[in-house]
């Protein structure tokens, strides 16, 4: 798996082919439960078969981040894992894009929204 910082908030994650998936998870994992400051796009391009251990990591992943108010983007899924996702009710459970950019994109936007609305004097809880 790659990380990589997109910004000084936004962190790209490139998850590997299974069976290093577990490993990798339990990485970011501890990175992000000790300080969680970014927000993270996950490409699923290299992912050819996921495990529900994957999919353990990846919705403790989810609660880390949206507990803290952060986006967990995936993109890039291949249609068997999207199927993977759909089979087990969890389509609506993650954000998905179709690619990277757009995933940034989303993110930046989403970003940027919240931004004027503070500035406005509007505040989401």
């Amino acid at each position: 798996m790659g990380i990589r910082f997109f910004s000084d908030d936004i962190l790209l994650v490139s998850l590997p082919a299974q069976p290093q998936q577990s490993d990798e998870f339990e990485t970011l994992n501890g990175m992000l439960s000790e300080k969680i400051d970014h927000d993270v796009v996950m490409d699923f391009s290299e992912v050819e078969m996921l495990t529900s251990e994957s999919i353990c990591g990846l919705l403790i992943l989810a609660r880390l981040l949206t507990g803290a108010g952060h986006r967990f983007v995936l993109c890039n899924v291949p249609p068997a894992i999207n199927d993977i996702f759909n089979r087990t009710g969890l389509l609506s459970v993650f954000e998905f894009a179709g690619s990277e950019e757009d995933a940034v994109a989303c993110v930046m936007e989403k970003k940027a929204s919240l931004a004027e609305a503070a500035q406005n004097g509007q505040f989401f809880y």
